[in-house]
């Protein structure tokens, strides 16, 4: 997956931690490109924690009213941001404790933020990293998120474990897609790919 998306990184759009956290928890069953389609609004209104706490939840509600479950959404971005002022000092934590005890924060959204606005390593396991682990059987069919990640901890190394995920969001979100397609396919190119790097290397 290396070879096929050597440059996979996040695509929601974001200038700092506060803006990715938001973003991440309006990408809740929402694609990248809808969420990135109203942050840039959002955010004009709201640029900081301060900004959006003291939104009207209506208001919120307006700006986003594009994606998918934005009336939950709305309330719960005002209520983090509202955690943040009165809790962070208007900060984005950087412990996964505390970004979990945030509204709307969820563990998913907390690896997103530990690993892409501070460079912590984490394996973020979304619908696309949950899917590709098994089909590949890296994990049981039935294995929940929380098992998913722990099997990616387990077989990768620590300092492959951010750029793994995105690579795999990438493979399953362009190369192995959830609807209707040829999987055999994608399991022979991956492996070609495979067989290629490990010929080079002898």
């Amino acid at each position: 997956m290396g070879v096929m998306f050597p440059d996979a990184k996040a695509e929601l759009t974001h200038k700092n931690a506060f803006e990715l956290l938001i973003a991440v928890i309006l990408s809740a069953q929402t694609t990248d490109v809808g969420v990135n389609k109203v942050t840039p609004r959002l955010f004009e209104a709201y640029p900081t924690p301060e900004k959006m706490a003291e939104a009207d939840v209506a208001e919120i509600m307006d700006k986003i009213k594009t994606i998918g479950l934005y009336r939950n959404k709305a309330k719960f971005i005002k209520k983090c941001a509202t955690d943040l002022v009165e809790r962070f000092d208007s900060q984005v934590p950087k412990t996964h404790k505390e970004l979990e005890s945030l509204a709307g924060v969820g563990r998913k959204t907390a690896n997103v933020v530990m690993s892409v606005a501070f460079d912590e390593p984490a394996i973020a396991v979304d619908t696309h990293v949950d899917r590709v682990s098994k089909k590949f059987d890296i994990c049981p069919q039935n294995a929940t998120v929380k098992q998913v990640e722990e099997a990616l901890m387990k077989k990768l190394p620590k300092e492959l474990w951010s750029i793994a995920h995105h690579r795999m969001i990438f493979f399953g979100r362009y190369q192995c897609p959830a609807r209707a397609h040829n999987h055999e396919e994608c399991v022979r190119k991956l492996t070609e790919i495979m067989a290629e790097q490990k010929s080079a290397a002898n």
